[in-house]
Formats: structure tokens, C-alpha cells, sequence
């Protein structure tokens, strides 16, 4: 990580230093007429600096971020209006007209203006694709643990062992159970390879598995589950939620209470689950490292599109709010 960082800014400097004495190079060449300690550019490159950096740092990832570009068209062809005749008028004193002046200077201004506009795109690009990348790792990672666990032996015998008490219990039941046994490999197998899916398609894996949960922890452990969705078509990063309750069923105490609600309002979707837990777990490598892995997922695919809160008082509970936008 530390090299990846020294390497990727380390030419983003190198690039800058380079930049800057070619430019400065070939301006004093065509300006040989002013002796250095006099040349009017150099007293203007300062102020250069500042407003190139400026646009760089504050205008750029401003309105790219708002996704504004007709506007920062505008706002960046004044920049360069203005610092234009400000060199003609103010360090040149040329004395020449504003379209002279634009046509012997403007280059000056616009040469460094759109050359580190473009190294700022063309960085954030390299960056986008490597997040694209990282999500697309990250993701692949977490399908094959969720999906080593749905198919761990234990766990499918469990399930199995379910469907067969159903089966001789309750046999008009089985084929239902089958059925949800059936989608939710479906779901791990081939939906989630999606890049989102549809959160009608999430709750319905989510419903399944906890009616399984029901059933096995039946007599052990209560299960207080609600949904509210306004908008099921919205889309979804997959097995996202269900890390969260996975967790809460691995680690809740016997004769416990856990509580699930899933309120989807206006394209924000709330998670709030919480369980009774060992408190001397808490600090266990395995307690954690499901919660770790979700975080880092989320932070790779809603940036600064949700919130994520762990607290840990007489029950565990952990909040996830996404928004769907």
C-alpha cells in the first residue's frame, strides 16, 4: 500500500517538476529580450502557480463532482481572461489592445491551465479503474467465503436435516423449503455476480434464509424481523446486507433475542440489526472480520453514500444506512 502510494504520487511530481522547467525554459527563450531579474513572466509565474493549483485542488474536483461542465467551461475561460490581461497590464505593461494582448499572451495562461487539467482527469481515471478494479476483487472474495459457507458441509446439512424434519412433520411444507434452499444457492451462484441487483431480489434471499433461521433456532433464539420498502426497484450492491445478519445469528448468545428491520424511504435504505453477544468475543479476530470485510466493500462501492455505526452497549447492534440514489 505505502509503495503504491509513493509510486502513484511520486509521478504525479515528477511530472510537475518536469512540466514547470520545460515551461519556463521555453518562455524565457521567447521573452530573451527582458534580462531574467527584470523578465516580467517570471514575477507573473507566481501567480501562475496559484491559480493552476487552485483549479487542480478546488475548481476541477468541485464541479466534476457536481458534474457541472458547461459551467466550469465558463468559470475557467474567465480565469484565463482575466490572469491574461492581468500579465499584459499589470507585469508586462505591453500597453496593447485586449485582443493583442490575448493573441501574444493568452498561451501562457492556457498551456499550463489545460496540461494539468488534463493530468488531473487522466489521474483520476487511472484511480477510477483501480477502485473498479479493487470492487471487483473485494467482491469476488466475499461471494466465494459467503458462498464456501452456504455450502460448508455443516451448514448444508443442517439444511438439510430441516427440509427432512419438515418433510415427516410437516410435509406440505417441504417442497416450499426445497424451493428457498434452491434460490438461495441460485442467488450466490448467479445473481450475485451482478454489479447490483434489484432489493426486491435482495429481500427475497434475505427472507429466505431468515425463514431457515427460524426454523433451526426455533425454541433457542427469538427473531424479530420487519421490512418496509417503499421502492423495491431500486438497485442494490449484492450479499450486503446479509453479512450483517449472518454475524448476528453466528454470534448471539443461546435463548437470546435478535432484531432485524429493513426500512427502504425516499432511496435511503436503514439496516438496524441487533443480538445478544458474548462481550468477551468481542475482541475475537473471527467476531470482527466479517464486519471489517463489509466495510471495506461499502467504502469501495458508495464512497460517501452511507453511514456504517457499531455499537456495542448491552446488545450489539450495527447500523447501515445506504443511499440508493
Amino acid at each position: 500500500m505505502k509503495q503504491s502510494f509513493i509510486k502513484k504520487h511520486g509521478s504525479q511530481l515528477l511530472v510537475h517538476i518536469l512540466f514547470w522547467m520545460l515551461f519556463v525554459f521555453v518562455s524565457l527563450s521567447i521573452f530573451s529580450r527582458y534580462y531574467w531579474k527584470e523578465n516580467p513572466f517570471l514575477q507573473y509565474l507566481s501567480i501562475l502557480v496559484v491559480i493552476v493549483y487552485a483549479n487542480n485542488f478546488v475548481l476541477l474536483p468541485f464541479f466534476v463532482k457536481k458534474k457541472w461542465y458547461i459551467p466550469y467551461v465558463f468559470v475557467f475561460a474567465i480565469i484565463s481572461f482575466f490572469a491574461t490581461q492581468l500579465y499584459c497590464n499589470v507585469f508586462a505593461q505591453c500597453g496593447c489592445s485586449i485582443m493583442k494582448c490575448l493573441s501574444d499572451y493568452l498561451w501562457q495562461t492556457l498551456v499550463p491551465l489545460i496540461f494539468f487539467s488534463f493530468v488531473w482527469v487522466l489521474y483520476r481515471f487511472i484511480d477510477k479503474q483501480a477502485e473498479v478494479e479493487q470492487v471487483k476483487k473485494e467482491h469476488a472474495e466475499m461471494e466465494l467465503k459467503f458462498l464456501k459457507s452456504q455450502i460448508n458441509p455443516h451448514v448444508l446439512f443442517n439444511n438439510l436435516n430441516t427440509i427432512y424434519s419438515y418433510s415427516i412433520e410437516k410435509p406440505a411444507e417441504t417442497p416450499e423449503l426445497i424451493l428457498m434452499l434452491s434460490d438461495n444457492l441460485k442467488h450466490v451462484l448467479y445473481e450475485s455476480n451482478a454489479k447490483t441487483i434489484s432489493l426486491e431480489k435482495e429481500l427475497q434471499f434475505l427472507d429466505n434464509y431468515i425463514k431457515f433461521q427460524r426454523i433451526r433456532t426455533e425454541g433457542v433464539k427469538q427473531i424479530f424481523y420487519k421490512t418496509e420498502v417503499n421502492s423495491a426497484h431500486k438497485k442494490i450492491a449484492p450479499l450486503l446486507l446479509i453479512t450483517i445478519i449472518e454475524n448476528a445469528f453466528k454470534h448471539s448468545t443461546l435463548n437470546s433475542d435478535i432484531s432485524i428491520s429493513i426500512i427502504e424511504k425516499d432511496s435511503v435504505l436503514e439496516c438496524v440489526c441487533s443480538n445478544d453477544y458474548n462481550k468477551d468475543q468481542v475482541t475475537s479476530t473471527d467476531f470482527k472480520i466479517g464486519l471489517q470485510n463489509l466495510e471495506k466493500r461499502l467504502q469501495l462501492i458508495y464512497k460517501d453514500n452511507y453511514s456504517f455505526d457499531i455499537k456495542k452497549a448491552e446488545q450489539f447492534v450495527v447500523i447501515l444506512k445506504l443511499n440508493l440514489k
